[in-house]
């Protein structure tokens, strides 16, 4: 709870910042343009992206042979983005709630961790198509910028490093546990100035990576099986684009295609490579530039953001916090 409200203050106090500029009449002005059956519509959106989350989970648990309901998955994946964020840790946390979910539903570990290990790769990969665009448009209209270009690239060769893992993890646990212990030494190393201690253990490593090869053999064996998920996956960038253009509607703020892609494309860029939880107070200020650069007078900017951010991240945490209650309650239930 504690780490809950360090992360609200963090918003409050981008918006405040943002709102403590000489515009506070112009958005207000925006405010009072709101249309919020618009809005209203776009959290009804942001429910549909929480139920294609649990769809993608099933169909990367379809994806290493595992059976388990889409609600029930939904549940999970709602719960898991909510440990995520106020519990950062690399998207361990997450991928803890649903090992253990698996194990209570006796499924096996090594299967449901190299599913959640899919679900990340083609996050990426379904973002970087985004991106693609979200760059073309930048180009286009020759507003791309050398942050942007850093982050790109560092966000792709960090696909690229994982998509090798999973190969690797496809072929051979030995050789996916030998390089998941070198990049355990190389965070411990710099990680110990900061910490003083070892972050991560070695022996975890070669755990870890046990496990996930016994479930991405399955994978090896029906490649065809990649469609479906990347398919879901990309229905989930799409649904966010779509709650972006929602607030450019709610607000009545003129937009073009291209505008809403690039500037989706740059926010959720940063979003990823920051170090915040969720991009929380990084994404915020990101995407209200990225806006403006792209033509949206700045106090349209800064209205949209935030409410975006609303539906998009506080919205589902809330939900979040409550569905991994309900979960833990019904554990307690069953003992």
């Amino acid at each position: 709870m504690r780490k809950l409200t360090f992360l609200l203050i963090a918003f409050l106090t981008v918006a405040f910042v943002f709102l403590s500029f000489s515009e506070l009449k112009s958005i207000v002005e925006t405010l009072q343009q709101a249309n919020f059956w618009i809005i209203l519509l776009a959290l009804f959106v942001q429910l549909v992206w929480l139920y294609n989350m649990g769809l993608t989970f099933r169909s990367l648990y379809w994806l290493v042979d595992l059976k388990e309901d889409s609600i029930h998955l939904t549940k999970v994946a709602t719960a898991a983005n909510f440990i995520n964020v106020v519990a950062p840790s690399l998207g361990v946390g997450g991928m803890a709630v649903f090992v253990n979910d698996g194990r209570e539903r006796g499924h096996p570990s090594g299967k449901v961790t190299a599913a959640t290990a899919l679900f990340i790769l083609f996050d990426y990969a379904a973002f970087l198509c985004v991106l693609a665009l979200g760059i073309i448009v930048l180009v286009r209209r020759d507003d791309l910028t050398s942050g942007e270009i850093s982050a790109s690239v560092f966000l792709f060769f960090i696909f690229l490093g994982l998509s090798f893992l999973i190969f690797l993890g496809m072929h051979s646990a030995k050789k996916l546990g030998k390089a998941l212990a070198w990049l355990t030494r190389i965070v411990n190393r710099l990680a110990d100035p900061l910490i003083h201690r070892l972050y991560l253990e070695e022996k975890k490593a070669h755990l870890f990576a046990e496990e996930i090869a016994e479930g991405l053999v399955s994978v090896r064996l029906r490649p065809k099986r990649l469609i479906k998920p990347l398919f879901f996956a990309l229905i989930n960038k799409t649904l966010l684009i779509i709650v972006l253009l929602l607030m450019f509607t709610a607000f009545k703020v003129p937009f073009s295609a291209g505008t809403i892609i690039a500037g989706f494309a740059i926010g959720y860029l940063f979003l990823i490579v920051s170090v915040t939880p969720s991009g929380i107070g990084v994404m915020e200020s990101v995407l209200a530039l990225a806006l403006t650069s792209l033509g949206v007078i700045w106090s349209q900017a800064v209205v949209i953001t935030l409410a975006f951010r609303a539906v998009t991240l506080w919205f589902p945490l809330g939900l979040g916090a409550l569905v991994f209650r309900n979960l833990q309650k019904e554990k307690k239930s069953t003992l």
